[in-house]
């Protein structure tokens, strides 16, 4: 599942993955990066059987999409409902979140901040950086040279080592991000005391 904002450097990491045999589902405009440069792209609307919906607001926010993730491998029932309602396994997330920091940066309205809070991304993030024991999550584009590098020296395999590392990297990207959001909505008011 590829889900990114800024495509740069993204056509390296594509290459090397494509060449390791490895299938692409995406959305919108990364779908469309990815055909430009000669891979065959599953749409994720094709996946879920949706198409997205609310202004883009909803795309990969679906059972077929977090269910493929969450699913643990090794886990008899999830494998049996994973038959039932014919959710395929996603087993690498890459993502590069809405550019919420560099939104309120540009003195962009209030509207446009509210729209770059990305909540698809977030939740891509957090449900492959939870099920590390079999998903590997690139959380930003900061991370493209880690797996590229894994890439060039092991192929298509990673260890439970490298996917927690990257799982913690992701739980870093989306405290960072939240923490930023939080602080652009201004300071938590205390709770006043009871009496």
């Amino acid at each position: 599942m590829v889900s990114v904002f800024h495509k740069d450097g993204l056509d390296e990491l594509l290459r090397k993955l494509n060449d390791e045999g490895v299938r692409f589902v995406s959305t919108g405009g990364t779908q469309q990066f990815i055909e430009q440069q000669g891979y065959e792209c599953q749409a994720v609307e094709s996946l879920t059987g949706y198409p997205s919906i609310l202004g883009g607001r909803v795309k990969t926010l679906h059972p077929k999409v977090f269910g493929g993730i969450l699913a643990r491998r090794d886990n008899e029932g999830d494998r049996e409902q994973m038959a039932q309602y014919e959710i395929s396994e996603i087993d690498l997330v890459i993502v590069d979140l809405y550019p919420f920091e560099q939104t309120v940066a540009s003195g962009a309205s209030e509207a446009d901040i509210i729209e770059k809070i990305d909540i698809g991304g977030i939740s891509l993030i957090r449900a492959a950086a939870k099920n590390f024991n079999d998903v590997v999550i690139v959380p930003s584009k900061a991370e493209y040279a880690i797996l590229l590098d894994i890439l060039n020296k092991q192929g298509a395999e990673t260890t439970l080592e490298q996917r927690r590392e990257l799982a913690k990297r992701a739980f870093g990207v989306s405290s960072r991000y939240d923490t930023a959001i939080g602080q652009w909505f201004g300071p938590t008011p205390n709770p006043s005391p009871k009496g």
